[in-house]
This record gives structure tokens, C-alpha cells and sequence, in this order.
């Protein structure tokens, strides 16, 4: 992987798993996302996406964001999407994701949140 095209930040803030997306969000880099998104996700957890700093995102970044909200909802946790701006906003909005996911304006926003579940 690429480590200037694409990085994953984790952080835990009040009990949740933060991770921060940057970069381009593709079939090459979704790999780390995916093993990301696994060692985060815990039982019942909240686990916040940040796409604040994510200037693209293709098809193969979207089913690895839908799959793991599936394991992470079948697991009664809760998965939330903070950050969505520019091509990264459009892509959710065109292919219909932005009204899948729990979407918020920003991390802070989707932390004080917590007792709202995943739809």
C-alpha cells in the first residue's frame, strides 16, 4: 500500500473507536480498511468513520463500508459516517449510501450520539 494515497488513523474517544480516513479510498487501498475496520469493531461498540480528510472513494471503498456496517450491526454495535464532503459526499449521494448510513456532520456530532442505532 501506498502510504502517501491512502491512511487510517485509530483513535478511541469515550469508549468508541474513531478511525480517520485520508486519501484516495480505492480497490488498491481497501484492503487496509477492511483489516481497519475488523480489529475496531467490537460487540455492541460504536465505531465512527471519519471521511473528513478522504478526497476519493470508489465502488470497491463503498462495499467494504457496507459490508463491515452489516458484520457491525449483526453484532449489535453501531457504525456511523462523519466527514462526507466533495466527490467522497457525491458518491454516496448518487448511489444512494448517504441514506444507508448513520451520517453526521462530524465525529463530535456522532459521539453524542450514542444511544441512536444504526438504521
Amino acid at each position: 500500500m501506498d502510504q502517501e494515497r491512502f491512511t487510517v488513523e485509530v483513535e478511541s474517544v469515550d469508549g468508541a473507536v474513531v478511525l480517520a480516513l485520508a486519501g484516495e479510498l480505492d480497490h488498491d487501498t481497501a484492503r487496509p480498511l477492511r483489516q481497519a475496520l475488523d480489529a475496531a469493531a467490537t460487540p455492541g461498540g460504536l465505531l465512527v468513520v471519519d471521511l473528513t480528510n478522504l478526497g476519493f472513494c470508489d465502488s470497491a471503498g463503498l462495499n467494504v463500508l457496507l459490508q463491515s456496517r452489516l458484520a457491525i450491526k449483526a453484532a449489535d454495535g453501531i457504525l456511523r459516517v462523519t466527514g462526507l464532503r466533495g466527490a467522497v459526499a457525491r458518491m454516496f449521494h448518487i448511489t444512494g449510501v448517504d441514506r444507508v448510513f448513520d451520517v453526521y456532520a462530524s465525529v463530535e456530532e456522532a459521539l453524542g450520539h450514542p444511544e441512536d442505532t444504526d438504521t
